[in-house]
């Protein structure tokens, strides 16, 4: 891949396609079947395997493939050997963000906005919300980080050796820590069960198969066709990741349409905690980026990990925990809708920030020169 592609005019405006989509998407989910004689989200939750809906397991493979075929694979074998942004990426996962979401979603719900909370849903409705925000909180970002990772010329193959090793501890640390930070909204966590075979599909669909066909197909290309027509073929390709993640963001959003613009006050009040967490999430993970001397390539994507969510497993287990209609629901949908547009601007951030870093070639120039030295 390489590191130092241009963003074009597509890419550059991104958070205005995103906004058209998100407006499409709440329009389609109110007005689909008037329009076309059947649900357009009823279509695609209609072949599920593991709770993910097949059709947007294609979309998101499409998202994710074009990704991979520009990754050298050496690339994530040698992202592998490097302990320091694995481990910083980590801690800020699993150490930060689920505490500070948690203390965050308490003080703006149970303290800042409760006064305007508590007479329209009451204190049960301010539970149900911090809870939705834990489980948001405790659920780092997987197949979207990718493209996220890309669009700011980051490490692909530290995003997507950190982005595996994410969605496998989720096995291990996603209940845990649902069960000790619940009791903060004054929900049970006694229901909270692991989704290991969503996890595993996740993990199968959005990086084993798209790394396993993109290495194969970069490989198969370079072989036959030379890298020069490989790398006029990629400067095409990845329109395909950004057409897919607009396709998505239209078939999640829509069909919690209803939800969102019937309740749009509490929305909103969700929406200003979420962009505050944020925020506070990115400065400290890219300021601790820079501490532990990151380059910029994996300092960008180790604040972009730490920073976003995987707010289809949230959605998901928001339901599962307390129901489809509920306010901790809306909470992680909510999520989305401010995830795609944040993390736009987190990426803008990050290209006009490289200058703060040293880049990879630096730091082996430097290596270099102590070792003569």
């Amino acid at each position: 891949m390489e590191e130092e592609h241009e963003l074009g005019f597509f890419e550059r405006y991104l958070t205005v396609w995103v906004g058209i989509c998100i407006v499409i998407a709440l329009f389609l989910g109110q007005y689909d079947e008037d329009l076309m004689g059947f649900e357009l989200t009823a279509a695609f939750e209609a072949f599920e395997v593991a709770g993910y809906s097949i059709p947007i397991v294609i979309v998101l493979f499409l998202m994710i493939y074009p990704i991979m075929v520009q990754t050298p694979f050496q690339k994530v074998i040698k992202a592998g050997k490097t302990a320091k942004p694995i481990l910083t990426t980590l801690a800020l996962n699993w150490g930060v963000k689920p505490f500070l979401k948690a203390g965050l979603s308490w003080l703006f719900f149970a303290v800042i906005f409760a006064p305007i909370l508590r007479p329209e849903i009451g204190q049960e409705g301010i539970g149900y919300l911090i809870g939705g925000m834990i489980l948001l909180g405790i659920a780092p970002c997987t197949a979207m980080v990718l493209v996220w990772s890309y669009l700011s010329r980051g490490n692909m193959g530290h995003t997507i050796v950190v982005t595996a090793i994410n969605s496998l501890s989720m096995l291990v640390l996603y209940a845990p820590l649902a069960l000790i930070l619940l009791p903060i909204a004054g929900a049970t966590g006694a229901d909270i069960g692991i989704p290991a075979g969503q996890i595993g599909f996740g993990v199968l669909a959005y990086i084993g198969l798209p790394l396993v066909a993109g290495y194969f197909t970069r490989n198969s290309l370079i072989k036959r066709r030379g890298r020069e027509w490989f790398d006029q073929f990629t400067d095409k390709l990845h329109y395909v990741s950004i057409v897919a993640l607009l396709f998505t963001i239209v078939v999640i959003v829509s069909p919690h349409s209803e939800r969102i613009l019937d309740q749009p006050l509490i929305v909103l009040i969700i929406a200003i905690p979420l962009i505050v967490q944020f925020i506070i999430m990115f400065i400290i993970s890219y300021w601790t980026a820079k501490k532990v001397g990151l380059a910029y390539e994996d300092a960008a994507p180790t604040a972009q990990i730490a920073t976003s969510n995987h707010f289809e497993l949230a959605i998901a287990m928001s339901i599962t925990v307390f129901g489809m209609e509920s306010l901790a629901t809306l909470a992680a949908v909510t999520g989305l809708l401010i995830e795609v547009p944040i993390m736009l601007i987190i990426v803008q951030i990050c290209l006009k920030t490289r200058h703060w870093f040293p880049s990879k070639k630096e730091q082996s120039s430097r290596k270099s020169a102590l070792a003569r030295s």
